[in-house]
């Protein structure tokens, strides 16, 4: 050792050359970044820390409380899941079921047992090793548990539900991170530790933005978790060890900046990357559609109450919505699909469609539209959004098994894409399904319900659709055509079955041929004509050319 050089102690007890400036030097041999070669390589690395996922603190506050049903795509869950996994302790695999695409896994809080205590004696480690030191920690029980499903068909999802009595934790995610440090901590830390890195210096980088840090649930780590991350790795690896570039060991202090360097930007692989701008925008499909917030304000009377609890055997919110022409047309002909919205009124229907459980047309509609029949606004799952929040459940009402779905339909497509959900086909019964067509369907996450109720003129009974819409979870139904349903709603027999309504007008006559808005209609006592329905509670609002009517209809 020359006469500049002493020797220090590092924190893990092993010898660390400086300089007398208190800068350790590069040890002569083998570079420590050879040893990250030697050893299973981290699956996470400081820029994880240093470019977190998205709105990293609200994700994990979600999935800790798990309030209501969560959808994720795989890539969402696989990014964020393990940010929680501090929280959630995986007790059992229930397995998959017969057709091998729903595979269920069981999390119960790690507090779902008492947390150390002392013992009267501790027992001894082998080979006189000493005893470890086990933290007493304060707090009762927990028995939060929670089943994750993942499906894997025409498109692969998490859904994450709470199970069991408790509804909520008795305690907040503040205290698991302080007992506990997440995988993805951890994985950084050792990432770091691998190339030669002192803990001491590993943690002083991971600590340089608090922010980030306590977002990826880092708030309590020390250096001692830093050292455990390392202890395996070390016990094969006795080389001295060093600091990052732009700091120095410091005795009494440990690693801190160099002071000629306070300023200058850290010279590892990792700082030389700089943080994304703060409002850097993000990139969405080219058919995003937007909605700006003070358009929206003319709606919210007449939109689903976000607490929204349909009664056992009631019907859920109906919004029955269509563009029509100024000569009450929604189409030049049958089958002909017709452009009427302008961009304006199109965001705001993609917009209320985000506001609705379900969204329900015609067959006729189905097969001349081929639509996607999913949400397409800015924000929603698919679109900027997370998993499939915002995106209705697209319903077809299908009596007599008109439309032939194939995986080239449109709206299996946007399933795929994972920009929308699988259809529920509704049928009458007497039709032979075709069991691959049943299959295909559920492939993708639909399904086929069959109906008996039929009204006086055996069609489907509407008052049956939304009462098995509302059995199977769907509390709002945005209604959109075609002009069957849309007349056959209209009837007096169905109209009190309407919650409200969204007419867009668009500044065009189309002329006589085409598919119309008219129900049938309806005389007095005395046999002559009298108006179908009115409507009452009227808003108008102009979205560039065209013109959106909101109401309710009026008892008759």
């Amino acid at each position: 050792m020359s006469e500049t050089e002493l020797q220090v102690n590092g924190e893990d007890g092993s010898s660390v050359q400086a300089d007398e400036s208190g800068q350790p030097t590069t040890p002569a041999g083998p570079d420590p970044n050879d040893h990250a070669e030697q050893v299973p390589s981290s699956s996470r690395t400081l820029k994880d820390l240093l470019r977190p996922p998205e709105n990293l603190a609200a994700m994990r506050e979600l999935l800790f409380q798990v309030q209501g049903t969560i959808e994720l795509q795989v890539e969402e869950f696989e990014r964020y899941w393990p940010y929680v996994d501090n929280v959630w302790v995986r007790q059992h695999r229930a397995g998959t079921d017969r057709t091998g695409r729903y595979t269920t896994d069981y999390y119960a809080c790690r507090l779902q047992r008492p947390t150390y205590t002392p013992k009267a004696s501790d027992t001894p480690r082998p080979d006189g090793k000493p005893v470890r030191k086990k933290q007493i920690r304060e707090g009762g029980t927990c028995q939060m548990r929670l089943k994750t499903v993942r499906f894997d068909g025409g498109y692969s999802s998490y859904t994450i539900t709470r199970v069991g009595e408790q509804i909520q934790h008795t305690h907040d995610l503040d205290h698991l991170d302080k007992i506990k440090r997440t995988t993805v901590l951890m994985d950084i830390a050792r990432s770091e530790v691998v190339k030669g890195y002192m803990p001491a210096s590993v943690f002083t980088l991971m600590s340089e933005d608090m922010e980030k840090l306590a977002a990826a649930g880092g708030r309590y780590l020390n250096r001692n978790d830093v050292r455990n991350a390392s202890q395996a790795w070390r016990q094969a690896h006795r080389d001295p060890l060093r600091v990052h570039d732009g700091y120095k060991y410091d005795h009494g202090n440990g690693i801190i900046r160099k002071d000629d360097e306070a300023s200058s930007i850290l010279t590892n692989e990792h700082a030389q990357m700089p943080d994304p701008p703060p409002h850097e925008p993000p990139t969405f499909p080219r058919n995003t559609l937007h909605f700006p917030e003070d358009s929206r304000n003319f709606l919210e009377p007449y939109l689903p109450p976000v607490d929204l609890k349909t009664p056992e055997g009631g019907l859920p919110h109906v919004t029955l919505t269509y563009a029509t022409s100024m000569d009450s047309s929604l189409a030049l002909a049958p089958r002909l699909q017709t452009i009427l919205s302008g961009r304006e009124s199109k965001a705001m229907t993609h917009y209320l469609r985000s506001k609705h459980d379900a969204i329900l047309v015609g067959v006729g509609t189905a097969i001349a539209d081929d639509p996607g029949l999913n949400c397409r606004l800015e924000g929603v799952g698919g679109y900027g959004g997370l998993g499939w929040d915002g995106q209705p459940r697209p319903v077809i009402v299908d009596p007599g098994a008109r439309w032939y779905i194939t995986p080239d339909s449109r709206i299996l497509k946007t399933v795929q894409e994972g920009k929308g959900r699988g259809p529920w086909i509704i049928m009458a019964p007497g039709f032979a399904m075709d069991p691959n067509r049943i299959e295909m369907l559920k492939y993708y996450g639909g399904r086929y319900l069959g109906l008996t109720e039929f009204d006086k003129k055996w069609r489907l009974s509407w008052d049956a659709i939304l009462k098995a819409l509302a059995a199977e979870g769907i509390r709002s139904v945005m209604i959109e055509g075609g002009g069957t349903v849309i007349n056959e709603l209209l009837q007096p027999e169905y109209v009190a079955m309407i919650t409200s309504v969204v007419v867009t007008m668009a500044p065009t006559y189309l002329g006589k041929g085409g598919v119309v808005v008219s129900p049938v209609g309806r005389l007095d006592q005395s046999g002559r004509p009298k108006p179908v329905v009115r409507f009452g509670d009227i808003k108008w609002q102009q979205l560039g050319e065209d013109v959106v009517m909101c109401g309710r209809p009026k008892p008759t």
